[in-house]
Formats: structure tokens, C-alpha cells, sequence
């Protein structure tokens, strides 16, 4: 078997009467797809078994998460390259061609990710692959700008979970995604585990894929987002990278706390319970750190130094308010970026 798409589904029964018949036209005979259900309640089961006998379906009696539902599928897949694939999304017919191909031309790379744009405006980039910001924040690559550009093959700092290839025995060499994230950021943490492996991370311009798209803030979204950064700075970065990075990570705290303050006040003890939870997991957190830090075979500082000091503060806000940060906040993420530089550590 070439690939296993796996898409995991949460009540996403429209979305998927739109994906499918986009997807199956495009891949061959040796490649499968596997529908993970997350403990619907929209009768997508019984409606996916009816309507796409071909399509295998795992059931999840429970709510997994996305790191969780990709992991129970790989346990069904038997494809060589596994792809995650979202619900919401529809794809052209080469897009998967194009990842697989350059992954089998670049050995030294383990995750391709494709061009993603916006399903409802298909001129206008969703993103291309993911930017990392030196303080772990994670933002849309190329987000509003025009179909035209990013028209390279390139690295990037990490693959975005909507639609992206990885190499199945890497895949299992890091033991899958880390199913404490639930939701956000399983993308940057496997991307960056496979960095610290010695594999890279490539975005395929050729590979075109749609994504119903929409930037929305729920109630719990503060929380996964901060809580997952939190988490997978502490596994992947040694305490003494960590101890020199702390102007950037006190930046960071008075950034998310603004945003916070401005667009998220009625959630504000998300923040505080993303502490707590580190805290109270602080000592698994730590066993995990070490065995990430025992599998590593490249240092941290080829991985901190592609990651970006500037923040695209548009993705939260605009106005005053966008311009004001930006002045503020770039400058100095800037210079903490190139005292890191100059110390060794990025």
C-alpha cells in the first residue's frame, strides 16, 4: 500500500459529503482512506457506511482529539506514507502526487505539506505550511495573500495539520502525535520532533488543497493554544535553552496576555489554567522531555534559528492596536533573537 489518507471526523458529516468526492477521485489503486469518527452524534457512521462502502471506518466510542483520532488511524493504515487530511477540506486531483513525490526525491525530509487555500475564496491563501515563532507561537504562513505567491519548494518550520504527508516509519519512530495536545499545535510538536530527528519539513506549492477556513476564537481556545506551547517548549528544548530564552518568553506572556485582556476578557482564566495544568503534569512532562532529548541526533539550534522574531499580528488584530504591537514587540523579539544568535543557542 503507497498511503493512508486518514481524516478524523467530529460531527462533520456535511463537510465530509463535500471532501470525499473531491478525494477519492484522486488517488490510486494503492492507496486507501480511513474515516476516523470521534464519537459523532450526526450520523456520519451509519450514513458513511451506506454511502462509501470503499472508505474503511474506525469508530472512536469517545472524543479523541485530532492527535488521538490520526493515531487510532495509523493503528488500521498500511500505506508506507501516511497523510492527515481535514474533513473540511477539498482537494485538486495531483495533490497528493506531488507531496509523495517530493518526499521520495528528499530523502533527508520527512513531512511535505501542501498549498492550502481558502475554499470559499480560492484565490487567496489559507496558509503554506506554518511559521514558528522563536516563542513557539504558531501562525498561518502567507495567510490573505494571493494564489501567485509562495510559488517555491521550500522548508518551513512546520506542516499544517489540515492537509500533510509523513514518512510512516517516522511516524512510529516518534511515536505518533502527542495525544495530551487534543487540539492545536499536535502539527508544530510532531513537526518539531521530527526536526530534532534530523528530518525536515517541505512545502509542495504543486500540491493544491482547499480549506473551508474561518480564524474563530472559542471558549476554550486560549487555553489549548497556551497550555500545547507551554507543553511542547518544555519537551523539545533543553532547561538551559529554555533558561536563555526567557526575555522572549516573558514577550510572549505580555503579547498573549494583551490579547487576552482585548479580544478574549470573558475567558481570561484560560491563561491561568494553562499554567495550572503544566504544573500539575510538571513530572511527566519531564519524563517525556528526556526521552525526546535521548532520540535527538541534531541540536536545537539549526531548529531555533529558522523560526521567525516577527509576529504577523494581523492574524489577531488590526487598526492601532496591530500597528502598536508591531512597533513595540517586533524590535524586541528581534534583538533577543540575535542575542540567542550570538550565545549559540539560535
Amino acid at each position: 500500500m503507497r498511503a493512508s489518507v486518514i481524516i478524523v471526523n467530529y460531527n462533520n458529516r456535511e463537510d465530509l459529503q463535500r471532501c470525499l468526492p473531491s478525494l477519492l477521485p484522486s488517488l490510486g489503486s494503492q492507496d486507501e482512506v480511513i474515516v476516523v469518527d470521534n464519537a459523532s452524534k450526526d450520523g456520519t457512521a451509519t450514513w458513511l457506511g451506506q454511502t462509501y462502502p470503499q472508505v474503511r471506518l474506525v469508530i472512536s466510542r469517545e472524543n479523541l482529539g485530532f492527535g488521538g483520532g490520526n493515531n487510532l488511524g495509523a493503528t488500521h493504515a498500511s500505506g508506507k506514507y501516511l497523510v492527515c487530511l481535514n474533513p473540511d477540506t477539498t482537494v485538486e486531483r495531483s495533490w497528493l502526487e506531488a507531496l509523495i513525490l517530493v518526499l521520495e526525491n528528499n530523502p533527508a525530509a520527512g513531512l511535505a505539506t501542501s498549498k492550502i487555500l481558502l475554499l470559499n475564496d480560492p484565490q487567496v491563501i489559507n496558509t503554506c505550511g506554518n511559521d514558528v515563532h522563536i516563542s513557539g507561537i504558531t501562525l498561518c504562513r502567507g495567510i490573505g495573500e494571493s494564489r501567485q505567491s509562495f510559488t517555491i519548494l521550500e522548508e518551513v518550520g512546520a506542516v499544517s495539520g489540515a492537509a500533510f504527508v509523513i514518512r510512516r516509519d517516522l511516524f512510529d519512530a516518534l511515536g505518533g502525535f502527542d495525544e495530551r495536545f487534543f487540539l492545536y499545535m499536535e502539527d508544530t510538536d510532531l513537526s518539531w520532533r521530527a526536526r530534532l530527528a534530523g528530518f525536515g519539513c517541505l512545502y509542495v506549492p504543486g500540491s493544491i488543497v482547499y480549506h473551508d477556513y474561518c480564524l474563530t476564537f472559542g471558549p476554550q481556545k486560549t487555553f489549548y493554544q497556551e497550555r500545547n506551547r507551554y507543553l511542547m517548549l518544555l519537551k523539545c528544548l533543553r532547561r538551559r535553552t529554555l533558561l536563555a530564552m526567557l526575555p522572549v518568553l516573558l514577550f510572549a506572556e505580555v503579547v498573549t496576555w494583551g490579547f487576552v485582556l482585548l479580544k478574549d476578557r470573558q475567558n481570561l482564566n484560560n491563561k491561568i489554567r494553562a499554567y495550572a495544568w503544566i504544573l500539575r503534569h510538571w513530572h511527566s512532562i519531564n519524563e517525556t522531555h528526556q526521552f525526546s532529548r535521548g532520540r535527538k541526533f541534531h541540536t536545537e539550534r539549526a531548529m531555533l534559528a529558522s523560526t521567525t522574531w516577527r509576529l504577523n499580528f494581523s492574524q489577531t488584530q488590526q487598526g492601532v492596536m496591530m500597528r502598536l504591537s508591531k512597533l513595540i514587540f517586533d524590535p524586541l523579539f528581534f534583538l533577543s533573537k540575535t542575542f540567542l544568535a550570538v550565545i549559540g543557542i539560535a
